[in-house]
């Protein structure tokens, strides 16, 4: 991005001159790295030329691994808010500092449903985010059309028997026993009850039975996630799921079932991602837009997209040598991902704006 910024500057500065001002994004094409790199107040071309040599020496020690990730999304949120201060367009711009994208409250819900409920998407036309990725590098940026992320829920089950001694277990109904025929009709869900070019799952994440070797317990506790991509084939799964429950009462067992509705499958918008694809290939080149595998891990920006057009892309943030996985407590970013995410939310940001 640096090289690219180089070229445009070098070409504006001998067909306007140094004392040209800027404007945001055709001769500004390098003003991200000014804002959310530096904090420099740059407004005219010569100006810029400055900026850019100081970016160049400090982009090319090695970056800090020392970033406060808690305060990561408001970075990135101030770098654009800073950039679009310096424009005049139609309309208005709407920041969505939202929390608890991964975790519920004690009902269940995360950050996104909750703002919605607030009245965050209301009059809202088209929404944008981004989401770092430490398996690409900084400087190379995912993005994709339809279906891109899962919806989820959860479910919680028990498996009720009746306890007593592990020596006599004719004198019982072993819940574990019971519990085994369930785990089975519950794993045939995905390969023998639906569809088979209707991406889901169905995986059970915990089980908790019993507390001496020598007693069958009263029960078996399970919860496990659901992740789907259409409305009916969660329906379905749902239903089958009661089903593959109801296995526990042929055996003589009972069961009881809750299943705590998550968010909804993200859908990429493709108008909106076309623009942000079309301000990434200027600032980036398209050789650094790639598509990435989709899979059925799940984002609440879904309840946000589900409102208005949207799109999300996925911002390399990759340590070279060093990759650290989401959600992993060593996760940390290559901060020269930053100006390149501030730059392609402002530069999409004025193009909706403006269309």
């Amino acid at each position: 991005i640096v090289a690219r910024a180089e070229e445009k500057l070098t070409a504006a500065i001998e067909a306007h001159g140094e004392s040209q001002a800027l404007e945001f994004p055709e001769t500004a094409f390098f003003l991200p790295m000014a804002y959310a790199l530096l904090g420099l107040e740059v407004s005219t071309l010569g100006q810029a030329r400055e900026m850019l040599e100081t970016a160049k020496s400090l982009l090319s020690e090695e970056p800090s691994e020392r970033v406060w990730l808690p305060y990561l999304s408001a970075t990135l949120d101030a770098g654009v808010a800073t950039l679009l201060a310096q424009e005049t367009f139609p309309g208005t711009v709407r920041f969505l500092f939202q929390p608890a994208e991964e975790v519920g409250d004690e009902e269940g819900i995360t950050g996104a449903p909750r703002m919605v409920e607030d009245g965050a998407m209301e009059g809202v036309d088209a929404v944008l985010a981004l989401h770092v990725d430490g398996f690409f590098p900084a400087g190379d940026i995912t993005l994709e059309t339809g279906p891109v992320s899962a919806g989820v829920d959860t479910f919680y089950a028990t498996i009720i028997g009746q306890g007593g001694h592990g020596a006599y277990p004719h004198d019982t109904v072993d819940p574990i026993y019971i519990a085994g025929h369930v785990i089975l009709a519950l794993h045939g869900i995905i390969s023998r009850r639906l569809h088979p070019f209707d991406p889901a799952v169905v995986s059970i994440g915990s089980i908790h039975a019993g507390q001496a070797d020598n007693v069958i317990p009263e029960r078996v506790e399970m919860s496990g996630t659901i992740r789907f991509m259409e409305a009916e084939v969660r329906k379905q799964i749902h239903a089958e799921i009661e089903r593959a429950l109801g296995v526990a009462r042929a055996l003589g067992g009972d069961y009881t079932l809750r299943i705590e509705p998550g968010c909804l499958p993200m859908v990429n918008d493709e108008e909106v991602a076309d623009i942000i694809r079309e301000v990434a290939t200027e600032l980036l080149g398209s050789e650094h837009i790639l598509q990435r595998k989709k899979g059925m891990g799940a984002e609440d920006f879904g309840a946000f997209s589900a409102l208005a057009p949207g799109a999300m892309f996925r911002l390399g943030c990759r340590i070279e040598g060093d990759k650290r996985k989401a959600h992993h407590p060593r996760f940390d970013i290559n901060e020269r991902c930053l100006p390149v995410g501030v730059a392609i939310l402002a530069g999409a940001a004025l193009r909706l704006l403006r269309k």
